[in-house]
């Protein structure tokens, strides 16, 4: 990747593509669903690398995609990538229209209130000549307030003439202005229950249907996608993937491919480690234990699971710090959701005073999921369902 210098004497920021850097990104596109989403993730994947390395050479900043694991299941289903910038979430629009004179940004990313940005950016990608071009950005307050809805393709866009121009503007409200108001409330949407969740996830799974975005009213995709486990599970159903995220089978089988991408491995463990407040975890894996390695407050962290009986059914999530000697501190909490994100009795463990571990057991019967949560929130956080699959 080259980029270019003196951006800012033009409007526009123009950035070079090398050939090696399009050959990855095609190469990464390749798993997805079918070739609308495959073009679309590679035109993402380029936008991505093009916009971090371009902050990092002229501000000395670092972007950073907040679950890079979990972008295949957006560009699955909708053009654009969230990245974080400096307490800022900034949406990345990729367009390859050749007259790209708006910006165009789909409703998901600013009608869903754990998907919505502060800036949106225009960016133009030219592969066969090889460059991205950033043609401006606006905010989501903008958006909202003077954007034109497009019910056929539920968009919101702006003419490019209503967007800044001038990315030193962006740069400058970072350090000048932080408390520039840059968003507008939007209003929840409502909950799915799990049931019509997983009828739309088998309806919308075929990937002979090209814009699953658009088969169903807004407020019902919005809520099915908006919820980070069910948007992994259709996208990863549309790419024809068998089920990812099933304890009984990592245990057994081994992570799947794309749980290890989110960071989940196996570890042995000593159960006088790994237990909480002195108990003892059972050894019915074979001294294995699933693990996921956590940034909290920039300081690591592991979330532990390992069965805690002999059927199968009963799971110990462990919460404990990795440093040497570490404890966790008061008011973190370790919470256990349904699949539709409901709380239920003893889902949650919270830390009054520094202590070695927080722990929560929960039996799960072969057709349900849970989620977990952490608070404070670690770093990349995406929902996920862990569940049982497999077992009878």
């Amino acid at each position: 990747m080259s980029y270019g210098s003196g951006v800012f004497e033009s409007t526009q920021v123009w950035l070079e593509i090398d050939e090696p850097s399009r050959t990855a990104a095609w190469q990464s596109s390749r798993a997805l669903g079918n070739a609308a989403s495959q073009w679309n993730g590679y035109l993402n994947r380029l936008c991505v690398q093009a916009v971090q390395s371009w902050l990092q050479e002229d501000y000395g900043a670092s972007a950073a995609v907040p679950n890079a694991a979990a972008l295949p299941s957006f560009w699955e289903l909708v053009n654009g990538t969230a990245t974080a910038l400096a307490g800022r979430r900034l949406i990345l629009i990729p367009s390859e229209a050749i007259d790209a004179d708006e910006l165009r940004v789909p409703q998901e990313w600013v009608d869903i209130p754990n998907w919505l940005g502060d800036y949106y950016l225009a960016v133009q990608v030219n592969e066969d000549e090889g460059w991205v071009r950033l043609n401006g950005f606006a905010t989501h307050r903008q958006l909202k307030q003077q954007g034109h809805y497009d019910w056929r393709d539920r968009t919101y866009s702006l003419a490019d003439s209503e967007l800044i121009a001038d990315f030193g503007v962006l740069w400058v409200s970072q350090q000048l202005a932080p408390q520039e108001v840059t968003r507008v409330t939007v209003p929840d949407l409502a909950a799915l229950p799990i049931a019509q969740a997983k009828n739309l996830i088998e309806r919308l799974s075929h990937p002979s249907l090209i814009n699953p975005r658009l088969a169903i009213p807004f407020a019902t995709w919005g809520a099915l996608v908006g919820h980070g486990g069910w948007r992994q599970r259709l996208a990863e159903r549309r790419q024809g993937l068998p089920e990812q995220r099933s304890l009984l089978q990592w245990l057994q089988s081994g992570i799947s491919d794309l749980a290890q991408q989110a960071g989940w491995g196996q570890v042995a463990f000593q159960p006088s480690a790994a237990g909480a407040r002195g108990d003892q975890l059972d050894a019915d894996a074979g001294g294995i234990a699933l693990s996921r390695r956590l940034e909290i407050a920039e300081q690591p962290y592991e979330l532990l699971i390992t069965p805690a009986d002999g059927a199968g059914r009963v799971w110990r999530f462990t919460l404990r710090s990795l440093v040497t000697g570490g404890s966790i501190p008061a008011g973190f909490v370790l919470r256990l959701l349904t699949e539709d994100l409901q709380s239920f009795e003893g889902n949650e463990d919270r830390a009054e005073a520094a202590i070695d571990s927080l722990f929560i057991e929960v039996a799960l019967e072969p057709d349900e999921g849970v989620v977990w949560e952490i608070e404070p929130t670690p770093e990349g956080y995406d929902r996920e369902i862990l569940n049982l699959a497999g077992l009878p």
